[in-house]
């Protein structure tokens, strides 16, 4: 799977949770893409955050950073 549909996925779960509180909407997106992402796909969605992350919107870019920090915790 290439970034570009990593990132359009990613945002498009961010988009169902923006309603929600902020804190809210970070955990439920971080939550879905553990439960719901192929792993394959989450170090994909690590890797492209680490050159940056460019395309994200705010939400999805905050869940995945904190996927990265309870992946190093």
């Amino acid at each position: 799977m290439n970034a570009g549909e990593l990132v359009r996925m990613a945002n498009q779960i961010s988009d169902f949770f923006a309603a929600y509180p902020h804190d809210e909407a970070v955990a439920g997106i971080a939550d879905h893409i553990v439960k719901f992402w192929d792993p394959r796909m989450r170090v994909a969605l690590s890797d492209y955050l680490k050159t940056g992350g460019d395309g994200l919107n705010d939400l999805a870019f905050e869940a995945a950073q904190s996927l990265e920090q309870n992946a190093s915790a």
